[in-house]
């Protein structure tokens, strides 16, 4: 979720957007390729992807709840 409020490019969101999509690829893929040169077994690998969902689902829930423009205010802690 990406709040594009002003016009210029920002580079160091723009890094760690990339970076963050690089640790979920990689946090979805390495256990298919893994599992796929029976590094590990199947049943492990599902447990990985289970276990990665569940993870980034709810990051993604937090930023989504309380990413939104309203009162909240993290600077107030």
């Amino acid at each position: 979720v990406v709040d594009d409020t002003d016009s210029a490019s920002n580079a160091c969101k723009e890094l760690a957007i990339f970076l963050t999509t690089g640790i979920v690829i990689s946090a979805f893929g390495l256990p298919i390729v893994f599992a796929r040169a029976t590094v590990i077994a199947w049943g492990a690998c599902a447990l990985v992807l289970t276990g990665n969902l569940v993870i980034f689902s709810t990051i993604l829930g937090f930023f989504v709840v309380f990413g939104t423009n309203d009162d909240f205010s993290w600077q107030q802690w």
